[in-house]
């Protein structure tokens, strides 16, 4: 089993590794391995090695990838955290992660001041004018370099957290094999080889846009284009400059290309596929995308603690069936009832997994593994089924499940209708508390043209039985979304509710 440490073959030496757009350097894959081995002797000699964790406070940028493939590399644990996070939220992360060094842009940052209220060494990263990565110990206590230690395959290497949806962020631990296992998985799903280019447009520090779409691509000789962010005003442009062949990202930039295709002149083909992973994907939305960008869609499940990918629709001639997120990838999934047995297909029940990409336990949180294992298997907290032919579809989080009395009802359902009306643009239902049922359904909506909550309300009626149409549509300019671009119910209650 290999690791980080041998994530592409030295065939790809010459091969274009890494875009950074807009006036930004490109790397083969030669420029790039000199640039981490360089970071690991400097990380070595600062002291920072096996078991460590090292918070990784970076956007979207070289630095990044080239720091955390060094940090893997010296037997350390890469944890990286979303930069927009306030003090209190580094100080609490941080301190979960028992976080040994954290490593920031230059200048003034909350996680600079989270880390000295934990007394942590702080690393500034830099990029020189030739494109080369630069690390400083801002302590300054730099010693001889260490002997180098090989990483092993049942090494932590990358810490993060859930996103809690139903209960506070649990720390989850990757090792190599997990990150590995995971990686030449994806990279088999999509056929994925030296001549492909994909954008990255989702956040690094978050297992869809470093292990779905970086690393995968890496891992099978291609090259990444790395912006700072999702712009979707250059999108088209960095797709077209750099013959990009593929991207992948959530439902909500998915549906801001859409919206915005004319006016940005976006081409009617050219992409060997979209991918689309981290929150369901309307079937009207996945038409839409495959009728204007003349490329197949293949709607994928990912979670944290399986290393990303679990489940994918196939590259044709394979059947995709839109509204299910495909055949698993990797693992075996089955779908288990409250007392754990193992359901036939088309039953409804929690959709459960079992694999070598699977987290062998939360950190330091015994009741959640308690809870998460049932005899092997990863119970994920997804409600879903499994048809006669593996395809995966997922009838919402056990949690979100909307109780109308004692009508259950699937949101993600609610969703695919509310999305259907031509007005919305974005939508999402969620529970409201009802005196005469429990709970009712409502909705919110993002509008792309005019319409009414009346008007609404009547399209529903058409698609949905009437216990399930929304009560209250909430019409509004946006909905929250967490820093990864998911749209969680129970923030979006809170928004509307409140």
């Amino acid at each position: 089993m290999s690791t980080l440490a041998e994530l592409w073959s030295a065939e790809f030496s010459d091969n274009r590794a890494v875009v950074i757009p807009d006036g930004g350097p490109t790397l083969n894959y030669t420029q790039l391995e000199e640039q981490v081995t360089s970071l690991c002797q400097t990380l070595r000699r600062g002291g920072v090695g096996t078991g460590d964790p090292v918070s990784i406070v970076l956007p979207n940028c070289l630095e990044f990838l080239a720091i955390f493939l060094a940090v893997t590399q010296v037997r350390a644990v890469a944890a990286p955290l979303n930069s927009a996070y306030k003090t209190d939220e580094f100080q609490f992360y941080m301190e979960d992660a028992g976080t040994r060094a954290i490593i920031v842009p230059p200048g003034d940052h909350p996680a600079r001041k989270a880390a000295a209220q934990l007394n942590l060494d702080v690393w500034e990263a830099t990029l020189d004018a030739d494109g080369t990565v630069k690390l400083t110990c801002e302590s300054g206590e730099i010693g001889s370099a260490i002997v180098d230690d090989v990483p092993q395959d049942d090494d932590v290497a990358l810490f993060l957290h859930t996103s809690g949806t139903t209960s506070r962020p649990k720390g989850v631990p990757l090792t190599h094999q997990n990150l590995m296992t995971s990686l030449d998985s994806i990279v088999a799903t999509y056929q994925l080889s030296p001549d492909d280019t994909s954008l990255i447009v989702m956040p690094l520090f978050h297992v869809h846009g470093l292990l779905g779409a970086t690393l995968s691509t890496l891992r099978s000789g291609g090259s990444v284009i790395i912006p700072p962010r999702f712009s979707a005003g250059k999108f088209w442009q960095h797709i077209q400059e750099n013959s990009a062949t593929w991207y992948s990202a959530v439902p909500t930039i998915h549906q801001i290309l859409l919206a915005r295709a004319d006016e940005d002149d976006a081409p009617r083909e050219g992409l060997r596929f979209i991918r689309s992973c981290s929150s369901a994907l309307a079937p009207a939305v996945f038409s839409a995308l495959e009728e204007r960008f003349g490329a197949p869609v293949l709607e994928a499940y990912g979670m944290t603690e399986a290393s990303h990918q679990m489940s994918s629709n196939p590259l044709p001639p394979g059947q995709r069936i839109p509204g299910t997120v495909g055949k698993p990838t990797g693992v075996e999934v089955v779908i288990l009832d409250d007392a754990g047995n193992v359901l036939p297909c088309g039953r409804q029940g929690e959709v459960s997994i079992r694999g070598v990409n699977v987290m062998h336990g939360y950190r330091n949180n015994p009741e959640a593994n308690a809870t998460a294992f049932t005899n092997g298997y990863f119970r994920t907290g997804d409600r879903g089924r499994l048809d006669e032919n593996n395809f995966l579809t997922l009838t919402g989080r056990l949690k979100e499940l909307i109780n109308r009395g004692g009508e259950k009802i699937s949101p993600l359902e609610v969703d695919a209708v509310l999305l259907a009306h031509p007005a919305v643009a974005e939508a999402v239902s969620f529970a409201a508390p009802d005196e005469k049922y429990g709970e009712e359904v409502h909705g919110a909506v993002v509008l792309k043209q005019q319409a009414t909550e009346e008007d609404i309300v009547a399209f529903c009626r058409e698609h949905l039985a009437d216990f399930k149409v929304p009560k209250k549509i909430h019409i509004s300019d946006e909905l929250p979304r967490t820093a990864t671009g998911k749209i969680q119910r129970r923030h979006v209650a809170a928004k509307f509710l409140n």
